[in-house]
C-alpha cells in the first residue's frame, strides 16, 4: 500500500496511531484530552509524545484567539 501511494516511511501500527493522533485528531480540533482519552492513555504527556502538535495547527489556534480578541 505504501508502495502504491508512493510514502518511502515504513508503514507500522505506531506509525499509523501517530498520524491518528497529529493528522487526524489535533489537526482538526479535538482536544488533546480528548485524543489522550481516545489512544487510552492515562498520562496526558504520554499523549504529548504522540501527538506533536502541528504548525498549522498552531497558526489555525493563534487565528480563531485573534477573532475572539
Amino acid at each position: 500500500m505504501a508502495k502504491q501511494c508512493k510514502i518511502s516511511k515504513r508503514l507500522s501500527f505506531h506509525v499509523a496511531r501517530h498520524t491518528f493522533a497529529t493528522t487526524i485528531t489535533l489537526s482538526n480540533g479535538v482536544p488533546i484530552e480528548t485524543v489522550s482519552k481516545l489512544l487510552g492513555h492515562t498520562k496526558l504527556s504520554t499523549t504529548q509524545i504522540y501527538a506533536r502538535v502541528v504548525d498549522q495547527k498552531i497558526g489555525d489556534d493563534m487565528d480563531l484567539l485573534q477573532s475572539k480578541l
